[in-house]
């Protein structure tokens, strides 16, 4: 039975110090019980013998360390579990915010997890469509693969990971396919937005989502994508789906874990974020994956604002190093009204090769997508070309490959917020942006393969 202390000995911003206990483990959730009865929740963020420091999940502004009780419950952060967490909204602690009844629980789970085990994992290769062309067509994601999205403040990566989780689907419909959604830091307009955008759409049928927002407690702002992730683990390991979890924004996070950090007064690393910031964010991306002998995967797609749209920045630094590529949005594209804004040139799924060709997508896939890449390249610098020396300057073959860029871009990356492609319209796309210029120009594409696309003007 879980004993009561009344040792409070002092209370310093969200912390809380007990003394004389005995027994009390790191992470261990604690119940706070106030002087008015009211009960509030913790969690032991260090332990030791006969002390605990206890991080409150709510503010302790109110709190007298007269008549203030603290039991120990004896477990971790957990979180209870059945299929019919699909469709259900939770806050950032796993407790319904949508109105619904509690879950009852088919399964409880730790919500710490572990990464898995790299010989059991097995190598991500199947396609998943989003149904946006930049990222189909030419930064395939495969299930398993974790790839995070680089924004910047202002930029529109809530409009796109809502239509990522909207559109993102299996070729294979017979396969269980979720998402889950984990929101951190956010208002309650995009909350909000998040919520009725689902709801409006259908999808919030095979979503889960949790959502933290900027007033709610630091500690539960760290705790939510493990409960998400944990989530994920139990649809995907549990019950055989292939589940896409979006973390946003994961600079939250990072921000939240250093104003923990600098609270338990620990020697800070780069830009004052704690020294295991690393190892902290592999706890978390390396969750995501496939098992061998399980149906089930988990892709893993983090969304993070640069701060300073600085990619040398501590947290896309070191996401980069953990994760499979990435996908950067593009200020300059949006100034230009071009949604998505994303820059090609400068993203990357390290996975794609996997996942893409014959039996996958379409054969001519891989080598499409080089030309598209060699030709937009090229097109880019005719442009500064241009602007340098005017376009009296350009050859003619010059010109067609600016005017192909531009047509690049408002064509093929430039799509509608509820435009959902398939991967054939938008292969189909890309040869149609590729007749604009000479065939012996395209070097990048099988002459086999020249011969039986370069004519068709539609082909599956």
């Amino acid at each position: 039975m879980p004993k009561e202390y009344t040792s409070v000995s002092k209370i310093s911003g969200p912390l809380v110090l007990v003394e004389n206990i005995e027994n009390v483990k790191y992470g261990e959730v604690v119940e706070v019980k106030l002087a008015n009865g009211e009960i509030r929740q913790g969690q032991v963020i260090e332990a030791q013998e006969g002390a605990a420091l206890v991080q409150m999940f709510a503010s302790t502004q109110d709190l007298s360390l007269k008549g203030m009780r603290i039991k120990f419950l004896g477990h971790v952060l957990e979180i209870n579990l059945s299929p019919e967490i699909l469709g259900r909204t939770f806050d950032g602690l796993g407790r319904p915010r949508d109105g619904g009844p509690e879950i009852i629980p088919q399964k409880r789970m730790d919500i710490n997890g572990s990464p898995i085990n790299p010989y059991s994992r097995a190598y991500p290769q199947e396609f998943i469509q989003t149904g946006i062309s930049a990222i189909d067509g030419m930064n395939t994601i495969v299930r398993g693969q974790k790839i995070p999205i680089f924004s910047g403040a202002g930029l529109p990566h809530a409009t796109l990971a809502a239509q990522i989780a909207r559109q993102a689907r299996l070729l294979n419909e017979e396969e269980k396919f979720a998402v889950v959604f984990g929101a951190m830091g956010i208002t309650f307009e995009e909350a909000n937005f998040f919520i009725e955008n689902f709801r409006s759409t259908g999808a919030l049928e095979r979503t889960v989502l949790f959502i933290n927002l900027a007033n709610d407690p630091v500690i539960e702002r760290i705790a939510t994508p493990r409960f998400a992730l944990t989530a994920a683990e139990y649809l995907a390991f549990d019950l055989d789906m292939h589940v896409l979890v979006i973390l946003s924004d994961m600079t939250n996070y990072a921000e939240a874990l250093r104003e923990v950090s600098a609270s338990r007064k620990e020697v800070p690393g780069r830009r004052g974020y704690p020294g295991y910031l690393y190892t902290d964010l592999a706890t978390l991306y390396e969750r995501a994956g496939r098992i061998k002998g399980k149906k089930g995967s988990i892709t893993l797609l983090p969304i993070l604002t640069m701060p300073e749209d600085d990619r040398t920045h501590p947290i896309p630094d070191l996401t980069g190093y953990i994760t499979e590529g990435q996908i950067f949005l593009s200020r300059e594209l949006h100034r230009r009204g071009i949604y998505p804004p994303i820059d090609v040139l400068q993203s990357l799924s390290r996975l794609m090769r996997g996942g893409i060709g014959e039996g996958r997508t379409r054969k001519d896939h891989g080598d499409l997508s080089n030309q598209l890449y060699a030709a937009y390249s090229r097109g880019l610098e005719a442009k500064e070309l241009a602007v340098v020396l005017g376009e009296a300057a350009l050859t003619e073959e010059d010109v067609q490959f600016l005017e192909f860029a531009e047509a690049f871009e408002m064509e093929f990356i430039k799509q509608g917020e509820y435009e959902n492609r398939s991967i054939f319209e938008t292969l189909n796309l890309g040869w149609k942006l590729l007749r604009r210029l000479p065939r012996a120009s395209l070097k990048r594409i099988r002459p086999e393969y020249l011969d039986e696309f370069w004519g068709k003007e539609d082909a599956s």
